[in-house]
């Protein structure tokens, strides 16, 4: 069932660029609860800068399942801001190199907003991420991309 998504099963540092300026990221993907659930632990840390003078600490927890009714992974992710957001993989590269999910819905916005999260593998211990935002009736605009790599 983990065939596509096996490869984020690690420990992962990088760095992380985009509307709220640079960021140090630490990430974690590991298998729970019988194996019926990839946890995922993300932490953006955010110097104080032009474009974030406070600076900032990002975090969020996601969960991604298998769906076997819709036969489609779904990804849960609940942000430190209160958005709760619910994926599903809506796209596979052939070569498994490219994984899209794209929101179904976002819990605490206002109605039309839309996210989406690509990842990238670069090689077997580093991948990018690619993190956007649509607002209602507009296209997707980047966010933040961050380039991870392999640390355990």
């Amino acid at each position: 069932m983990w065939t596509n998504l096996k490869f984020l099963i690690s420990s992962w540092r990088g760095i992380g660029s985009g509307q709220a300026g640079s960021s140090n990221v630490e990430r974690s993907y590991q298998l729970i609860l019988n194996e019926k659930f990839l946890e995922v632990r993300n932490k953006s840390t955010y110097p104080p800068q032009s474009q974030n003078p406070q600076g900032e600490v990002h975090e969020d927890l996601g969960l991604i399942s298998y769906d076997e009714a819709r036969k489609a992974f779904v990804f849960r992710q609940f942000r430190i801001e209160g958005f709760v957001n619910q994926y599903i993989m809506d796209y596979l590269a052939p070569d498994g190199k490219t994984i899209v999910f794209t929101s179904e819905s976002i819990e605490n916005i206002p109605a039309g907003w839309r996210a989406r999260e690509s990842y990238q593998v670069v090689n077997p211990d580093e991948f990018t991420e690619t993190f956007e935002l649509a607002a209602p009736g507009k296209e997707f605009k980047l966010y933040v991309k961050s380039l991870f790599k392999r640390i355990a």
